[in-house]
């Protein structure tokens, strides 16, 4: 007897499912995309700490200075041109050139004309500057002995840091080898010392890379971030606040919503041109100052607070307006009582993130002359400066090797003051979110 065969709903029993099939891929499908998005987030995890362990490496050195131990014997007919011991003779006093007589000193062995002024190359140009500034607190000091520890060349302090390559032939070197030999000698007698560079924030630019700091940047940083979120941040609250709870719903405010999210995405470069044609141009603002950097960066920030405050105004629960409505308050008491305030923690995160924007911009301050060499720190916004963005870029520019250290450095500092800046913003945030 045959077996029978099954038609109809039966035969449909007996097939594959199907959809058992499907449901497998798709879920197998997931999981790929899973694995690619968790890839693609280790790969950029990688390659931003392989770029942050670069920076650190490179630059983390710049926080030290080399120094040389030297006993110095203050000789009055050099220190002291007009034997009067006044400050107005103690100042023009060739301090250097003691500090290279008591350096010296120490190889008595070398006569040779070169081989003494190679060794003086040892010394920075401003080694002097610690014993002027001990003779201008105690002129007593004259005609003595003392023990002081001055600032080495930049050659020196990268040698001493380990940043030049022995093992290299000599002519490709900037060190010889009878300044290596200089050098160790020293670093044996207990000459060499390292201490804490505190002159990198305290200093402003210089032709040498051991003196070259970040204090005159840091210092128009400050003005020029102070300014621009000074005028920024209460023309854009008022803008938004406008445009989202007065402003009548036309086409005009059609327009000026579309060209504010425009402006947002406007290259820096352009509000530099812009500053360069008006602000310095027109109005004769001083150039490269830390006010017309101010006002140039307020207006690359406008867009970005007023676009962060309007989400944050959208973002209260109509309850609220609706419950002070209820209790007779006027439309201006609604906004100014009751939705500014609960907005507020998304109105300081936008101005907080547009400042952090502004801090990292260089093209738009460069245009406006904030790239000049820029020595003193800056005590107004009408006084030159530069930026630290402006000043890595300088550095970057610079031949020496010290300098490669300088930049590292300022990219590190500059880094922190942005990953403080955004930290504030989330502390804000969740400091006075209010949860409905």
């Amino acid at each position: 007897m045959t077996d029978a065969v099954l038609v109809g709903p039966a035969a449909k029993l007996r097939r594959p499912d199907l959809s058992e099939t499907r449901i497998r891929r798709r879920y197998a499908a997931e999981r790929r995309f899973r694995l690619y998005g968790m890839l693609a987030i280790g790969f950029a995890v990688f390659m931003l700490g392989f770029l942050a362990l670069t920076v650190i490496f490179q630059g983390y050195s710049a926080f030290w200075q080399t120094r040389i131990a030297l006993d110095v014997t203050i000789d009055p007919a050099k220190v002291d041109p007009d034997n009067t011991r006044l400050p107005e003779s103690l100042v023009r006093g060739d301090y250097q050139a003691v500090v290279r007589d008591a350096l010296r000193d120490l190889f008595p062995d070398l006569t040779a004309r070169a081989d003494r002024k190679a060794l003086g190359e040892f010394l920075s140009g401003a080694a002097g500057n610690d014993v002027m500034r001990m003779v201008l607190a105690n002129p007593a000091l004259i005609g003595t002995k003392q023990h002081v520890e001055v600032l080495a060349d930049d050659s020196i302090d990268m040698l001493a840091k380990g940043r030049v390559d022995r093992s290299v032939p000599e002519a490709d070197r900037p060190i010889k080898d009878r300044e290596i030999a200089w050098f160790d000698t020293l670093k044996q007698g207990g000459h060499i010392v390292s201490t804490l560079n505190f002159n990198f924030f305290a200093t402003g630019d210089s032709r040498e890379p051991e003196q070259a700091g970040v204090g005159g940047a840091l210092m128009g940083s400050f003005l020029t971030i102070l300014t621009a979120i000074l005028l920024s941040l209460p023309i854009s609250v008022a803008a938004a606040i406008y445009l989202e709870e007065f402003a009548p719903k036309n086409k005009l405010t059609d327009v000026i919503e579309i060209n504010i999210n425009n402006l947002a995405a406007v290259p820096s470069i352009v509000f530099g041109l812009l500053g360069l044609a008006v602000l310095l141009g027109f109005f004769g603002l001083p150039r490269g100052a830390p006010l017309v950097g101010g006002m140039v960066l307020s207006l690359m920030t406008l867009p970005t607070i007023i676009i962060a405050t309007r989400a944050a105004l959208k973002a209260v629960p109509p309850s609220i307006r609706e419950a002070a409505y209820g209790v007779g308050a006027s439309k201006q008491q609604v906004v100014m009582h009751h939705v500014l305030p609960l907005a507020m923690p998304g109105v300081m995160t936008g101005a907080i993130i547009g400042t952090a924007r502004a801090m990292g911009e260089s093209a738009a301050v460069l245009m406006i002359g904030m790239v000049a060499f820029i020595v003193d720190i800056p005590k107004s916004i009408t006084d030159p400066a530069t930026v630290l963005p402006v000043q890595i870029f300088l550095w970057a520019d610079a031949p020496e090797r010290a300098f490669v250290e300088r930049t590292s450095a300022g990219i590190m500092v500059m880094l922190a003051f942005l990953v403080l800046m955004n930290a504030a913003a989330v502390v804000i945030r969740r400091r006075f979110e209010r949860r409905w």
